[in-house]
């Protein structure tokens, strides 16, 4: 996979542009992503269901996967099982 591509959830209407990947399965729902939408629809798992907010990147702990959210959906990101979070905004410089 590399930067550009554009992946759908199997289990939610999530998809994601991929900004930095390395080695590992992206996951939304704990379901694989691919990048053609799926014909059949998953069910979001129990634990992989705090949704996804349009416009945020996700990135995991060590900095290595990067996505971006192009369509919100009820399923969460995941790496290999790994949850996800919302990338930081780094601070303004200060004006003094």
């Amino acid at each position: 996979m590399k930067p550009g591509t554009k992946l759908k959830s199997a289990a939610c209407d999530t998809e994601v542009m991929v900004i930095r990947c390395g080695d590992g399965s992206i996951e939304c729902g704990g379901a694989p992503m691919c990048e053609a939408k799926p014909k059949t629809v998953a069910t979001p798992s129990g634990e992989h269901i705090n949704g996804t907010l349009m416009g945020k990147r996700y990135v995991d702990a060590a900095g290595t996967f990067e996505l971006l959210c192009v369509k919100p959906g009820k399923g969460s990101l995941s790496v290999d099982g790994v949850a996800l979070h919302v990338k930081d905004a780094k601070p303004l410089p200060a004006s003094d």
